[in-house]
């Protein structure tokens, strides 16, 4: 058996492209499905994926630490976020051809279920990101309180926040009252029953990172994510000590190299790769293997595509470190009209899969009817004094 050829399936799906990849083989039939979608860099990694179609055709697609050395170290100059992507996607198409081979799902050639079911977390506006700006950029906090019961209406025990507010100084005592203030409406509304936790996108320095969490830690957050950007490793293994919350980073991680310091500074309670940009299936189980080591948890990145959900599943259902895993189910009405699975969730958890391989399948067709589209900045996205884009 051999590859024969490699194609990418772009679907916009309003707020980002989902990168689908699919490795095909001279097997009539036998083929598989990865997902390498990224914001605003869709274009460069379709590219990266055709790139990398010459080191790949003719060759075994069982072979998946093989290819993924070659890939990784044969380009010879080390990956950013876009090869990474590519890889990661050509990996879990491969992992999903070796399941179909073999009739089985691929965690159970990952080692095996660990768990029965895995738990699930969301965002207040689920997949909406207009509502997600509407709490975030609102003062109100009953806007955040109708969202996160709306959340718990679908099932979930556990919530993502985002309570940083949009100001020129996150270091200053309105900035710890609002983020006070929702938390605390957030937390009387739920109960102690649902886990919530916060999101900064890296927008603090160490020490009103630290205020912020001291702010928050009355209200028990799950933890406390990217408190201070991800570069200096040292800055958040400042946060980490100080910190009376749990501190989860590493979505913007690539490789179990580019977490390796993380590791050997204890730099955070809890790892987040991302299965689409980390490596793929196998390097994300190679960096969970580490993390145990230093006893850390596992609660990957997944904000993602259908197909990322999939391989979400089958990662978490072999990872004995793994916590919680994050998905974005309600992004768009025809998320499985795109992708047809039989994937099942209940009561905030999804169930085993037990179909081969990732248990997923594109309709190319459907997928035609939502063509790539240039993501956009949204009119709320947060400002510096000086006119300068933050974050979203």
């Amino acid at each position: 058996m051999k590859i024969s050829s490699i194609k990418t399936v772009v679907v916009n799906a309003q707020m980002r492209n989902w990168v689908f990849v699919k490795v095909e083989t001279d097997q009539p039939g036998l083929y598989g499905w990865g997902e390498a979608s990224l914001e605003w860099k869709t274009r460069a990694v379709v590219g990266a994926i055709e790139d990398f179609v010459p080191m790949l055709v003719g060759e075994d697609p069982e072979r998946i630490e093989y290819l993924y050395q070659k890939l990784y170290r044969q380009s010879f100059w080390r990956m950013g976020v876009i090869g990474m992507s590519a890889i990661s996607g050509i990996d879990q198409a491969l992992w999903d051809i070796r399941g179909k081979v073999l009739d089985q799902p691929v965690y159970k050639l990952l080692g095996g279920a660990v768990r029965d079911k895995v738990r699930m977390y969301t965002h207040l506006g689920g997949g909406d990101m207009k509502a997600v700006y509407e709490s975030q950029y609102n003062d109100d906090p009953q806007i955040f309180v109708d969202r996160a019961l709306a959340v718990r209406e679908r099932g979930y025990n556990a919530v993502k926040v985002l309570i940083t507010p949009p100001t020129e100084s996150l270091n200053s005592i309105e900035a710890y009252a609002f983020a006070e203030r929702m938390m605390r409406a957030i937390r009387e509304a739920v109960g102690d029953d649902m886990d919530i936790m916060v999101d900064c996108h890296g927008r603090h320095y160490p020490a009103n990172a630290v205020e912020f969490c001291r702010v928050l830690a009355p209200y028990r957050p799950y933890f406390v994510e990217e408190p201070v950007p991800p570069e200096n490793v040292d800055a958040m293994a400042e946060v980490r000590r100080a910190s009376p919350v749990p501190i989860a980073t590493g979505e913007r991680l690539l490789t179990r190299f580019g977490f390796r310091e993380i590791f050997e500074k204890q730099a955070c309670h809890i790892i987040q790769p991302d299965l689409c940009h980390c490596g793929g299936l196998w390097e994300a189980k190679k960096i969970a293997a580490m993390a145990e080591t230093y006893y850390m948890g596992v609660a990957p990145h997944n904000p993602l595509g259908p197909v990322a959900n999939a391989a979400a599943l089958h990662f978490a259902l072999s990872t004995p470190n793994f916590l919680i895993q994050e998905d974005m189910l309600t992004d768009v009405p025809w998320r499985w009209d795109v992708v047809q699975s039989s994937l099942q969730t209940a009561a905030g958890y999804w169930l085993i899969c037990d179909e081969p391989g990732l248990g997923i399948e594109v309709d190319e067709e459907a997928a035609k009817k939502h063509p790539f589209q240039q993501e956009v900045i949204h009119p709320n996205t947060v400002r510096a004094h000086d006119g300068a884009i933050l974050d979203w």
